[in-house]
């Protein structure tokens, strides 16, 4: 998940055990992490999180272990070259920038506990000396704090709201929760939407269909996906869940199906063209998927895609300052 570093951050400040911290700050051309990918460092080798990989991880932890052991923060500047990455492969052609961190569990257990559980959007920063610091609410805007040479808004996860407890919504949850969306799966049978189903991290809802229906969406980027029992059941969901602000619906089905309740919902003005448009039916992309295992992968795929689309492309250019780090 997401989180894992300030996770394991958390866990050093609490242990009193030194970390380095590398952060990609800024990439050009072709890389193997995007600004902002984190991994920490240990003195006996051990990696959380990462920065790509291969070559270019192992040079960067070259420099957090000195770090770690000379004390002052670093910048990096890599050119992914074939000259650089000949014999791992990495060929990218691109350039990465960024910082190294040493001791970065001095921030503070509590600092990077409350960056972990991500309940409320936090920004943060990097300053000049390589000191880290929460920055005032409202600052994490592009540009609103100058002298820094990284910028971060950690913001909660999206929300996977799932509308069935059958066999889709038990592979699909579990593996939303490792691709960090937050969910909660909603079922009218106790018997299904409980915890011998579901990991803990699901929250469950298990009502009439009525009571679940008017429940509010969170305020948080929020998906959902139909998956109940049948077509009937799905029809159900959708004529609530299609005028809900979701950023992305998904429902089960056939093309056939789709376009049996579409024409349905069209004809007795449930739904808009438009609102009708927003809908994927069939959910997923076509992998030739046959097992509820298989099949939550090409959902979860799609929904991947749609939340860098709609979410997370937006947060860094709009919410998240950072800037490139310049070779000293």
């Amino acid at each position: 998940m997401r989180n894992i570093v300030f996770q394991a951050l958390a866990e050093a400040a609490r242990s009193g055990e030194p970390v380095a911290l590398g952060i990609i700050t800024g990439a050009k051309g072709s890389s193997p992490q995007k600004v902002g990918a984190k991994a920490l460092f240990y003195a006996d080798g051990r990696i959380k999180g990462t920065l790509g990989g291969g070559c270019l991880e192992a040079e960067i932890q070259q420099r957090a272990v000195h770090a770690l052991r000379t004390g002052p923060g670093a910048t990096f500047e890599l050119v992914l070259d074939h000259d650089f990455g000949w014999d791992d492969g990495l060929m990218c052609g691109g350039k990465v920038c960024g910082l190294i961190l040493p001791n970065a569990q001095n921030a503070g257990e509590q600092f990077w506990t409350e960056l972990a559980g991500r309940q409320n959007t936090l920004s943060w920063g990097v300053k000049k000396d390589f000191s880290i610091s929460r920055l005032e609410e409202g600052r994490g805007e592009p540009g609103a704090t100058p002298g820094l040479l990284y910028q971060e808004t950690v913001t909660p996860p999206c929300a996977l709201w799932i509308a069935g407890a059958g066999h889709i919504a038990q592979a699909v949850a579990p593996l939303a929760l490792q691709l960090d969306f937050r969910v909660t799966v909603f079922d009218d049978r106790p018997a299904l939407a409980n915890h011998q189903y579901f990991p803990p991290e699901v929250s469950l809802q298990a009502e009439v269909w009525e009571e679940l229906l008017a429940l509010p969406l969170p305020a948080v980027p929020s998906f959902g996906l139909i998956v109940t029992r049948g077509h009937r059941h799905d029809a159900l969901v959708l004529k609530e869940w299609i005028h809900r602000p979701f950023l992305f619906l998904g429902m089960i089905g056939s093309a056939r199906k789709a376009r049996t309740i579409f024409e349905h919902f069209t004809e007795e003005k449930l739904a808009t063209p438009e609102e009708l448009a927003r809908v994927a039916c069939p959910v997923g992309i076509k992998i030739r998927s046959q097992s509820p295992q298989e099949i939550a992968v090409s959902i979860m795929a799609q929904f991947i895609d749609k939340r860098a689309e709609l979410v997370y492309e937006k947060r860094v250019s709009s919410a998240a300052k950072i800037e490139l780090v310049e070779s000293p």
